[in-house]
């Protein structure tokens, strides 16, 4: 009966280093956070800014936990009336639910929102205004479900993010 052969590998040395600096790929910028302290004022409307952080929370969802600080700070002196509380809802709402990958970040970050946001104007707070904007597309399910293929995804895109923000 033959013994088995025991192989060794021979043992290399890596010229990898834990000092050596980060790795950035090539095309990727940094400069989101430091280009977005100064807030709203380098917007010529709020829509804009909150536009621009969507977008890049949708290219870089890592960022998050980051940037969502710096991002509600801003939201907290830029958004000052009724119709601003408004308009942020419903940009929030309109991501959330055309971009299907977008669902899962938008009830995070409406979570923290509605828990960060200091304005409470007379038509209510964030989370109220999302919770009428939710209410507003459920009143209409009966038609959405007979509705034509376009009506029926924009509806399940609804439920996805009325699910993601139950779960948040």
């Amino acid at each position: 009966m033959a013994k088995p052969q025991v192989v060794v590998a021979p043992v290399l040395m890596s010229k990898l280093s834990v000092n050596a600096p980060e790795f950035y790929p090539s095309g990727y910028s940094s400069s989101y956070t430091e280009s977005y302290e100064d807030g709203c004022e380098d917007y010529p409307t709020l829509s804009e800014y909150v536009q621009d952080f969507l977008n890049h929370l949708t290219e870089q969802p890592g960022s998050f936990e980051t940037e969502i600080e710096q991002f509600a700070e801003t939201l907290n002196g830029c958004v000052t009336t009724d119709d601003a509380l408004q308009e942020l809802v419903e940009l929030i709402y309109q991501q959330a639910t055309s971009i299907p990958n977008f669902s899962y970040m938008g009830a995070r970050l409406c979570n923290y929102l509605s828990h960060h946001l200091t304005i409470s104007p007379q038509s209510g707070n964030f989370r109220q205004l999302l919770l009428q904007r939710c209410r507003t597309e459920y009143e209409v399910k009966d038609q959405a479900a007979k509705g034509d293929e376009v009506t029926r995804k924009r509806f399940h895109a609804f439920v996805l993010f009325l699910g993601e923000l139950y779960l948040n």
